[in-house]
């Protein structure tokens, strides 16, 4: 490694004299993970804390568990927790926070019947400022992604996002596939966690999830928990799916990662945890509570899918969504040095996060 990047990948009797010498025995060294979707870990949830802290307590969280990059979501809030979120994330990036990538928007745009959990009294249609503020983030702070319905964005407001650099996704939503359609010819790029809180794949209307999966453009996430999505319509997913767009994995993680929390408040709300799921009082999910090396060990173990294929579904996939394949996602010179060591079961064991191994701030228990 030369620095924050990968200078080559050479044979143990090719390394330089003097230089240091990390012995992982039959370990595996992995490319990091990338999650798109995390809501938050540590004890932590971006939005109820906005704070460069807080962003650098959720990504030590989530680097227990291989995450190597990362993009904190801001769930449906008030515009001024909206604009603190960008603030926050303006500050994470100079002060060059190990792990994070940048910010993704989850609303507050979105469609009142597929709100999920989202508080309903948020959602609004997306006004000029909004779309300024967003397009400013993106042109003077960083990378930003941004999850919006149709019901409540045109898709001129999303083609001025996509020429100002910002990713859009279309989610929580009730669209129809001629919609989504029209939307993506606009510009948006991915569905945000497919299968969930959208409009569903039909006998005669394919939905957003049939015009994702229909649409080669497009790339969409995908929480691999089997508590989101049943495995089975998971392989049937991940067979259909036109390219080069391709399905990633994400987590949805809210702050239960890395802790032993039994449940939290939303926005007012008590979010039960149990058996692997986060939920309000009337069952809906809230957010998931899985991180990124149980998702891969998920699609591998129980899909069946060649640990290779699962593995890039991690790294090398959400970074083409992004943009970014040539800079990360992969171990090859002049890549990050970001990577992951997994053992037997595929558990990780440590992480090095651009050429540095990150030692996680402690979370609350």
């Amino acid at each position: 490694m030369e620095r924050e990047r990968v200078c080559g990948i050479v044979r143990k009797s090719d390394i330089p004299h003097g230089v240091r010498r990390v012995d992982y025995d039959q370990q595996q060294i992995v490319p990091g993970f990338i999650d798109l979707q995390v809501n938050g870990g540590g004890g932590v949830r971006f939005g109820e804390e906005t704070s460069v802290e807080a962003i650098r307590v959720i990504t030590s969280a989530h680097a227990r568990f291989g995450t190597t990059k990362l993009l904190p979501t801001l769930i449906t809030d008030t515009p001024e927790i909206t604009a603190l979120a960008l603030e926050a994330g303006r500050q994470a990036r100079t002060a060059k926070v190990p792990g994070f990538l940048g910010l993704h928007l989850e609303g507050p745009h979105l469609s009142l019947e597929r709100k999920g959990a989202h508080d309903p009294s948020f959602i609004r249609p997306m006004m000029a400022g909004d779309l300024a503020a967003i397009c400013a983030y993106r042109m003077n702070a960083g990378l930003v992604l941004t999850t919006i319905a149709p019901e409540n964005v045109t898709t001129e407001q999303v083609a001025a996002l996509v020429a100002s650099g910002v990713v859009v996704s279309i989610g929580h939503s009730n669209a129809t596939a001629q919609t989504a359609r029209l939307y993506f010819d606009a510009g948006a790029s991915m569905v945000t966690h497919l299968f969930n809180a959208m409009s569903p794949l039909g006998n005669r209307e394919p939905g957003i999830v049939g015009a994702a999966l229909d649409d080669g453009r497009v790339f969409s996430g995908l929480i691999a928990d089997g508590v989101h999505v049943d495995p089975s319509t998971m392989k049937i997913a991940l067979r259909s799916k036109a390219p080069p767009g391709d399905i990633f994995l994400v987590t949805d993680a809210m702050q239960t990662i890395g802790t032993k929390l039994a449940g939290f408040e939303l926005n007012g709300r008590a979010i039960h945890r149990s058996e692997g799921t986060l939920k309000l009082a009337d069952g809906t999910l809230a957010g998931a509570d899985i991180d990124m090396a149980s998702s891969v060990r998920f699609v591998h173990q129980v899909l069946g899918l060649p640990l290779e294929q699962a593995l890039a579904m991690a790294s090398s996939v959400p970074a083409k969504a992004l943009g970014l394949d040539g800079q990360y996602g992969q171990l090859k010179p002049g890549f990050a040095a970001d990577f992951a060591v997994l053992n037997a079961q595929l558990e990780c064991t440590q992480t090095w996060v651009e050429g540095q191994e990150l030692i996680p701030l402690g979370c609350p228990q």
